[in-house]
């Protein structure tokens, strides 16, 4: 089996944060979709996102819009 290819496969809220993840155009599209036009990236965020806990897109969603929780 190859591995997800996070520049081209299609991402949605159960797909699973792999050791080969990436900030790509396709993950800040999906995030955008999920998150709002003011969507970015922190070093922090991604740090979080890449520590090894087992998560999903969604719950990648979810994290950055609850950290932004007091910004709107």
């Amino acid at each position: 089996m190859t591995g997800f290819d996070w520049h081209a496969d299609p991402i949605d809220r159960d797909t699973p944060i792999t050791p080969t993840y990436r900030n790509t155009q396709n993950v800040r599209r999906f995030l955008t979709a999920e998150c709002g036009t003011g969507f970015e990236f922190d070093r922090a965020f991604m740090a979080w996102i890449k520590d090894g806990a087992a998560k999903t897109m969604g719950d990648v969603g979810d994290e950055w819009q609850r950290r932004h929780a007091a910004d709107a």
